[in-house]
C-alpha cells in the first residue's frame, strides 16, 4: 500500500494540474522546482552559523553552503552533500532545509555543494566538480571549522550517484579518507534495467519519462551508460570503500538498483546497511511537511552520522 500521505500528495498534484518534469525545458523545470519546495518542506530551522563559499574547480569556481550547528572554532564532523534533481535540476536552496535538519539532529557540520548541471554541462562535470568539492572541504577542513578526519559523504537521487562516484574515484586516487556514504534513493545503472522501473514508472511522481528525460540531458551518449563514474554498480571493485547507509523507498523506479548497490557492496565487504521505506515515493525526503515519514528517514541519516562521525 502506498503511504496515505504519498497518495494525497499525488492526488493533489493532479487535481491541480501539476506539469509532469519532463515536458518542461530544463530552464523552466528548475524554477518550477524552486518555487514548489516552500509547499513540501519543514520550516527550515534557525543555525547560528550558515554562509556560502566557493571552491576551485575544474571548470571554475563551485557554490558551496556550509552549515554548522553552533559557532566557536571547535572542529566539527562534516557532511559533503550533493543535492538531488537528475543532474538537470536543483540547488542550494531546493535542499537547503533538508541540510539544516541534518545539521540540528546530528550536530555535525554539513557543506553542500552547487555542482554544474545539464544539459549546459553534461557528464561527468558533475562528477568532476563533486570530487573537487569534496577534496577542496579535506584541504581546507583546519579553516572551516572541520576535521579533516571525520568526513562522509551524502546526497539524495542524483547526488547518490554523485556521492557513490565520489567515494569510488577518491579510494582509487589516494583519497582523502571518508568515514560514511549517506546514500538516499540513489541512481547506480544508467541502463535502467532493474524490475523496478517497469513495476513503478507510472503514477508516483519520478517516471519512466522523467528518467529518460534525466538521463537524456546528463548523458550525451548510450556507450557512456557503462562508465562506473555514470553507474557505479558496473564498477569492476567496490571493496574498500566507506560504509554505507543506503536509503531506497518501494514506488520509487529507483528502487531496486539502490538495493543492488546495497548487495555489491555488502558482497564486497563493505559494512552497510539498507533501509526501503516500503510504502514510498521518490523525492520523499525532502517533502516532511506533507509526508511524516520523511521526518523518521532525516532522523535516520542523522542517526548513521552521529554513529559514524561524532
Amino acid at each position: 500500500m502506498l503511504d496515505p500521505d504519498a497518495r494525497a500528495l499525488i492526488d493533489l498534484m493532479a487535481a491541480r494540474g501539476v506539469p509532469a518534469t519532463h515536458t518542461l525545458q530544463p530552464v523552466q523545470a528548475r524554477q518550477f522546482y524552486r518555487d514548489r519546495r516552500s509547499f513540501t518542506q519543514p520550516d527550515a530551522p534557525v543555525l547560528p552559523q550558515v554562509r556560502d563559499l566557493s571552491a576551485t574547480g575544474p571548470d571554475g569556481e563551485i557554490p558551496l553552503r556550509l552549515y554548522r550547528p553552533a559557532a566557536g572554532a571547535k572542529p566539527l564532523p562534516a557532511l559533503v552533500y550533493f543535492h538531488g534533481g537528475g543532474w538537470t535540476i536543483g540547488d542550494l536552496d531546493t535542499h537547503d532545509v533538508l541540510c539544516r535538519e541534518l545539521v540540528e539532529r546530528s550536530g555535525c557540520a554539513v557543506v553542500a555543494v552547487d555542482y554544474r548541471l545539464a544539459p549546459e554541462h553534461r557528464f561527468p562535470a558533475a562528477v568532476d566538480d563533486c570530487v573537487a568539492a569534496a577534496r577542496w572541504v579535506h584541504g581546507q577542513a583546519a579553516a572551516l571549522g572541520i576535521d579533516g578526519a571525520r568526513l562522509a559523504l551524502g546526497g539524495d537521487s542524483a547526488g547518490g550517484n554523485l556521492a557513490a562516484v565520489v567515494a569510488l574515484t577518491l579510494r582509487d586516487e589516494g583519497g582523502p579518507a571518508v568515514q560514511l556514504q549517506l546514500l538516499i534513493y540513489p541512481a547506480t545503472d544508467m541502463r535502467a534495467v532493474a524490475p523496478s522501473h517497469t513495476a513503478n514508472g507510472q503514477g508516483y511522481v519520478l517516471t519512466a519519462d522523467s528518467v529518460n528525460y534525466y538521463r537524456g540531458h546528463y548523458i550525451a551518449a548510450r556507450t557512456q551508460w557503462d562508465d562506473w563514474r555514470a553507474s557505479p554498480l558496473l564498477h569492476p571493485d567496490l571493496s574498500r570503500l566507506p560504509p554505507a547507509l543506503v536509503i531506497t523507498a518501494g514506488f520509487d523506479p529507483l528502487r531496486d538498483e539502490g538495493r543492488q548497490y546495497a548487495d555489491a557492496l555488502s558482497q564486497a565487504g563493505v559494512p552497510t546497511q539498507y533501509v526501503c521505506f516500503e510504502r514510498q515515493i521518490h523525492g520523499f525526503i525532502t517533502m516532511g511537511r506533507v509526508i511524516a515519514e520523511a521526518n523518521t528517514a532525516v532522523a535516520l541519516c542523522a542517526q548513521a552520522l552521529v554513529r559514524a562521525l561524532v
